[in-house]
C-alpha cells in the first residue's frame, strides 16, 4: 500500500490526483487521505490542487468530531470537494496527511446548505478489533443518534437548521455514490490536471 506504481520524483506528487479511490475493490478497501482526527473542533481540509492540509475552520460550537474523517482520492462529490469518509472506531490518533486504508460499512447521505455533501462511513481495514464490523447497523442505534445530531447541529451556531441527515444505507449505496464521485472526477477535475 504505500508504494505508488510510479517512478521516483524530485517534485511531490499530489496523492488526491495519483492515488485510485479503492486499494482492493474486491474487499471494499479504500484510499483515504485523512484530514483530521476524533475530539477536534478544527476543520482541516485539503488543497485539492497541491495536497495540503489546511485549517478551513475552527467550529463555531463545542462539538467536536466524533469521528476520524477524511477524503477519497480520485473522487469528486456533488459539493464541489472529494467524497467525504467518516473512519469510526479508530483507537490511537491518526495523522493528519497521512493515507489509510478504509473498509466501507455504509453511508450516510446529507445536505449541506443545499448542497449534497455525502459520507462513507468505515473502519480502519487492518485494524483487528474492527474485523467483525461488515454494516454500519452494527455500530447500534446510539451511533447513528450521535452522529446525525453532530451533521444536523455543527453549524447551528452560524448557520442555524442548514444540514439535514438524509438517511444511513448499506454498502451497496455506498459504492453506487463511489462509483459517481468517480465518474465525475474523471469528467470534472481529470481533463484539468497538468503535468
Amino acid at each position: 500500500m504505500a508504494n505508488l506504481d510510479m517512478s521516483p520524483r524530485r517534485s511531490m506528487p499530489n496523492l488526491l490526483h495519483v492515488m485510485p479511490a479503492f486499494a482492493k475493490k474486491s474487499e471494499l478497501r479504500l484510499n483515504t487521505i485523512v484530514e483530521l482526527n476524533s475530539s477536534t473542533i478544527n476543520k482541516y481540509e485539503l488543497i485539492t490542487e497541491t495536497g495540503h492540509l489546511k485549517l478551513d475552520r475552527v467550529g463555531y460550537s463545542s462539538l467536536a468530531y466524533p469521528f476520524a474523517y477524511g477524503c477519497i482520492p480520485q473522487t469528486w462529490d456533488e459539493d464541489g470537494d472529494p467524497l467525504d469518509i467518516e473512519i469510526v472506531g479508530v483507537t490511537e490518533p491518526l495523522i493528519p496527511g497521512s493515507i489509510v486504508e478504509a473498509r466501507i460499512i455504509g453511508i450516510m447521505t446529507f445536505d449541506d446548505g443545499g448542497e449534497v455533501d455525502d459520507k462513507v462511513i468505515a473502519v480502519l481495514a487492518d485494524d483487528k478489533r474492527m474485523d467483525h464490523i461488515t454494516s454500519f447497523e452494527q455500530l447500534g442505534g446510539h451511533w447513528v443518534k450521535e452522529t446525525s445530531y453532530y451533521w444536523e447541529r455543527y453549524k447551528d451556531l452560524k448557520k442555524p437548521g442548514s444540514c439535514k441527515v438524509n438517511g444511513f444505507y448499506g454498502v451497496e449505496k455506498a459504492l453506487e455514490i463511489i462509483a459517481s464521485c468517480e465518474e465525475r472526477y474523471l469528467s470534472e477535475i481529470a481533463p484539468k490536471l497538468i503535468d
